[in-house]
């Protein structure tokens, strides 16, 4: 029996405005089927959004959404949470937006362990608003604005989020579709912030421009560079070389934020 996607989509919103190949649809399905299968409410649940491919995404789903600016979702987010904890608060965006642009924010987030749960569309440009290189643009890679090569290293944004705070970490691609639920739905249960990287190639700004043939050859690149974390664990240096690790990456236990500030508050009402 195919799965209901309908029951959890704004009527009128569809078609949508990603290109054809694009994995933004097959992560927006697999945030459906988390969310289903967490048991949301949409009354109690918020999806928040900065600007971009990624960022579109609210826009179709029928829960409490919000549309921010560039680069802000996270600090949005946050204060969804500081004025109502008792809610899911759920923020979607691709690696400019989250990464680049709301780098300072997302960190902080991180930082805080303030529970809410980030699915970041890593698709490696700036998809939206012009093909420029992003903090996670693969050095040497083309982009508008470096057209002989990206001079820059590039974020590892796991690392990042764990390094900044996170206390969830998890990554996997578009092409494993029946991971990126599994990963999102532990995420949302997780107390504290959780990032769920999806790598997500840009067929039209990043492929194009980088001579991928065709969007089958960008999901045969994502199929083969993933690792997951078990199957890494047997494996040598040489042969992770060039490879990404795949599943849960981070996960500890450490007091979230909300929680925190809700104990100085009774602490103070109460001297």
């Amino acid at each position: 029996m195919a799965y209901d996607y309908e029951k959890s989509i704004r009527p009128g919103k569809l078609p949508h405005i990603w290109c054809p190949g694009c994995g933004h649809g097959i992560v927006m399905k697999g945030l459906i089927r988390a969310m289903d299968a967490c048991g949301l409410e949409k009354k109690n649940t918020a999806i928040v959004s900065g600007i971009g491919c990624a960022s579109r995404m609210p826009g179709y789903l029928d829960f409490n959404t919000l549309h921010t600016a560039h680069g802000r979702a996270a600090a949005f987010a946050t204060g969804i949470k500081m004025a109502k904890p008792e809610m899911t608060v759920i923020c979607c965006g691709g690696d400019g937006d989250g990464a680049a642009i709301g780098g300072n924010h997302f960190i902080h987030a991180c930082r805080r362990n303030i529970d809410m749960t980030y699915v970041l569309m890593n698709n490696y440009i700036y998809g939206m608003t012009g093909g420029q290189f992003s903090s996670s643009t693969p050095t040497g890679h083309l982009a508008s604005t470096t057209p002989y090569g990206n001079p820059d290293p590039c974020f590892d944004l796991a690392k990042l989020a764990i390094g900044a705070g996170a206390t969830f970490v998890a990554r996997t691609t578009a092409f494993h579709a029946n991971q990126i639920d599994k990963l999102i739905a532990e995420g949302i249960k997780h107390k504290g912030m959780a990032i769920i990287e999806v790598l997500d190639d840009c067929p039209t700004t990043y492929g194009r421009r980088n001579k991928f043939r065709s969007v089958v050859d960008m999901m045969k690149r994502l199929k083969e560079i993933a690792v997951p974390v078990t199957a890494a664990a047997k494996m040598t240096p040489e042969q992770l070389e060039g490879k990404t690790l795949t599943g849960v990456l981070h996960k500890e236990d450490r007091p979230e934020y909300c929680e925190s500030y809700a104990k100085i508050i009774a602490r103070v009402q109460g001297a």
